[in-house]
């Protein structure tokens, strides 16, 4: 009874930034405000891609699926941060924790998936155009976004129950601020190598795969816009496709540094940095990012304010 105490229950200790605590009610106030942010902008985008028929159209179908993944994203993780940079106590339940890294894990992987299938939609309004109606009709989008949400689900019941059930001997202090994989397995007191394998191919399959398919959809587009060389249609590729671009390289870009790198190439609080910049900032830069370089999500916006503001 006592083995399974300690390596299935008791409290994590989240140590998070307690190594710098003159940075934790800096790092309080900035997590508040991209917090707030995030909930302010994506449901804003929610709600005016849903309320303005003109946006009813399979980019911003996905894009409306991205800002609800985000908010529940940054949800799992930020309230749990709060608290733990507004005092003293660093803990987090094994109940929380295990529910933390199940929904982290399952949003981030449905975001890898979800920004391939915006690059793929992409793709085919820039270099299909007039067969675009035909392929991206309302049943194909809904069953992409299906894959999307489904692939997390899969990943995460694999990573996290198999992360889960490592014993831990009674290690309990995580030197991360959140219930990840990669901080989890370190608390193993058995040989990890085979987690770290696993952890690696799903890497390869929803990490780098997603990212070799966004190039490759951007390459076309791209080659296509060459071919018609035209000012105009280079202004209108970059307007349909700067936003996407943008989003994907901040989330990428972050997110890769943690997942792809040797474990030495950065110490723990470069780690810890990387991971706050895509699980916490990154939700709060998207909806500025596709309302100030988009004017269709500007108009629907003015329009929106607009009714309101007769009413």
């Amino acid at each position: 009874m006592e083995k399974i105490n300690l390596t299935s229950g008791g409290d994590f200790v989240l140590l998070g930034f307690s190594d710098q605590p003159q940075l934790e009610v800096i790092l309080f106030v900035v997590v508040l405000i991209s917090y707030l942010l995030t909930l302010v902008g994506n449901t804003a985008i929610i709600l005016v891609s849903c309320l303005d028929s003109k946006l009813h159209t399979p980019m911003y179908f996905f894009l409306t699926n991205l800002s609800f993944l985000d908010l529940c994203f940054t949800t799992s993780i930020a309230p749990q941060l709060l608290w733990n940079l507004k005092g003293p106590a660093k803990t987090i339940t094994y109940t929380g924790c295990a529910i933390q890294l199940y929904v982290s894990l399952s949003l981030g992987s449905t975001e890898c998936v979800l920004l391939t299938i915006m690059a793929f939609d992409r793709y085919v309004a820039v270099c299909r155009p007039l067969s675009y109606t035909s392929i991206m009709h309302p049943s194909f989008c809904k069953g992409l976004a299906g894959i999307a949400w489904l692939s997390g689900v899969g990943n995460t019941l694999i990573q996290s129950t198999i992360t889960l059930r490592l014993p831990r001997c009674g290690h309990r202090h995580l030197y991360h601020f959140l219930c990840e994989v990669p901080a989890m397995i370190k608390l193993a007191c058995i040989d990890i190598h085979a987690n770290e394998v696993q952890l690696f191919m799903a890497t390869l399959v929803l990490l780098l795969l997603p990212m070799t398919l966004i190039l490759i959809s951007y390459g076309l587009i791209v080659q296509a816009v060459v071919k018609i060389k035209s000012v105009q249609a280079w202004r209108k590729a970059l307007g349909t496709c700067g936003s996407h671009l943008l989003v994907v390289s901040l989330f990428f870009g972050t997110s890769s540094a943690i997942y792809i790198q040797p474990k030495r190439s950065y110490g723990h609080s470069q780690g810890k940095f990387l991971t706050l910049f895509y699980t916490v900032v990154t939700p709060t830069l998207n909806p500025l990012i596709y309302t100030l370089r988009n004017k269709d999500v500007k108009g629907a916006l003015k329009r929106l304010l607009n009714r309101e503001s007769n009413f």
